[in-house]
């Protein structure tokens, strides 16, 4: 067992206020929120150097993850990205008057476009994900890659098991 941590402190507070709480379903919550929070941050101060906000990144990553032609409609990067429709917008006109990325219309439908990056966007695109993953591997450097790696996997089954439990009470 490892040293007790933050989060301990928390659980140990919240036994002796409300006991009935203090169990590991907090646990696995504060434990996962401060590992998102540290990613986040990492991610945000590293985007920060590039002058890209994370959501500008979300944008320029999910349209150089798809390939070549580099496109998709905004309605796709608002799923892919759980933004609204509006934050999707406004991301992409900062994106299109940089010249990251361009709108093009639709061939097959008047009222729908599609959204490319262009051979700038895809050089920054490339810049920002490799910066950020870097950022990331510097945080779990000092975890042993045996010990990363079942980690992986353990968060791999309990994702499933919460999304599967989330999609059965909608």
């Amino acid at each position: 067992m490892t040293d007790p941590d933050h989060v301990d402190d928390i659980i140990t507070a919240w036994r002796v206020e409300l006991p009935e709480i203090a169990g590991l379903p907090l646990e696995l919550a504060k434990r996962s929120a401060l590992l998102t929070s540290a990613f986040d941050v990492a991610g945000a101060a590293a985007l920060e150097k590039l002058g890209l906000t994370q959501a500008e990144y979300g944008v320029l990553a999910v349209l150089r993850r798809v390939g070549e032609p580099f496109r998709v409609k905004p309605t796709e990067l608002t799923h892919a990205l759980l933004l609204s429709s509006g934050g999707t917008s406004n991301v992409i006109k900062r994106l299109v008057a940089v010249g990251h990325i361009v709108r093009e219309a639709a061939e097959d439908d008047g009222r729908s476009s599609w959204v490319r990056l262009t051979p700038q966007g895809v050089t920054v695109a490339e810049t920002a994900v490799r910066t950020v993953t870097a950022a990331h591997a510097r945080l779990v450097d000092r975890i042993p890659e045996s010990e990363a790696q079942r980690l992986s996997e353990l968060l791999r089954t309990v994702l499933a098991a919460v999304e599967e439990g989330v999609l059965v009470r909608r």
